[in-house]
């Protein structure tokens, strides 16, 4: 594993563990799941960190508590905004609700109806664009912030959001070493790094034998192909399911730390995400929405890419739309 000094990322093993600390009380320590059948259709051992149950139905509650945790009073009783098409959206609005900040939540106007309206349920405003349409959510979410005095928590490329979800990583740690791996591809399901990044620090600190593999959506796997170039990519003109991992490129601040620690990516096609959600629901009883089934998709569908006895998956939410999840369960045979 490299070991180049980490002075110039912007997350760190002490913030990590910082935030885990502010996380006290507040997250659930998911679990680490493992199903004989997954084992046999994957020729390995298959262990599944389920986020899907985490609190908002996805990793992004860790992230945002710690980020809104991290601010200043004055600055969160101004409030906070956030951009997402759904769970990071989510998982601040929440955040921002149980620590009484307002919230703006900025979304696109063809995310999945269910993450619209749990975010309104959260308390937050919710503004949506026009992503179809090419309209630039950047802008329009600094000109909002601007106006009315809101901190920005971005969805990935935000250190005290890395730490946040790097907390995932200390608990994988610990539930690997109790299920008797110490040396094993993990598998994270991937958008701009956020989740992949945080888990990366996590594991050089507590598990060097683990390794972090970036999986995402074929047609938007920048990531992978930024750790092929060196540098980061950005993706054509493509379409998925997976909105939640949708994003055009890498994050600044995530892509240096997965290029120092992460291995090489695994890109899946969205009739294997719709497989692995169907597969999750009827061997581990778990629902997981299309970006969160990739890597799991991964371990099922892409064996010869993966390395060891032992594999472990993400499953990094849980916030499939119905019509979505029933259009998975129909890809199973009779």
């Amino acid at each position: 594993m490299n070991t180049l000094s980490t002075e110039q990322e912007a997350c760190t093993i002490n913030d990590i563990r910082a935030a885990a600390r502010r996380l006290e009380g507040q997250i659930k320590t998911t679990p680490l799941l493992e199903a004989t059948l997954l084992n046999r259709a994957a020729g390995r051992r298959v262990l599944i960190k389920a986020e899907c149950l985490q609190r908002t139905g996805s990793f992004k509650f860790r992230g945002g508590w710690s980020a809104v945790s991290a601010l200043p009073e004055d600055l969160r009783r101004q409030g906070v905004i956030a951009f997402s098409s759904g769970n990071h959206a989510q998982g601040v609005a929440h955040a921002a609700e149980q620590m009484g900040a307002p919230c703006v939540i900025l979304m696109p106007n063809d995310a999945p109806e269910l993450k619209i309206a749990n975010s309104r349920a959260y308390g937050a405003e919710v503004v949506l664009y026009d992503r179809p349409g090419g309209e630039d959510r950047i802008a329009l979410g600094a000109e909002i912030a601007s106006s009315r005095g809101l901190t920005l928590i971005a969805p990935y490329d935000d250190p005290m959001v890395i730490a946040g979800q790097g907390s995932c990583g200390l608990e994988i740690a610990e539930q690997a070493r109790k299920a008797g791996v110490q040396q094993a591809d993990v598998l994270v399901c991937t958008g701009g790094g956020g989740l992949a990044a945080g888990i990366a620090l996590a594991l050089e600190a507590e598990a060097p034998g683990l390794r972090v593999r970036p999986v995402e959506p074929e047609g938007f796997d920048d990531v992978r192909r930024s750790l092929i170039a060196g540098h980061r990519v950005t993706n054509g003109e493509a379409e998925t399911i997976c909105d939640a991992i949708e994003t055009p490129s890498p994050g600044e601040l995530t892509f240096p730390i997965l290029k120092r620690l992460a291995g090489p990516g695994v890109a899946v096609s969205d009739t294997e995400a719709l497989r692995a959600m169907a597969e999750a629901f009827l061997r581990l009883k778990i629902v997981a929405e299309p970006g969160g089934a990739v890597a799991l998709a991964a371990a099922l569908y892409r064996p010869n890419e993966i390395q060891g006895d032992a594999v472990i998956c993400t499953i990094s939410g849980g916030n499939a739309d119905p019509a979505m999840f029933a259009r998975a369960l129909a890809m199973v045979e009779g």
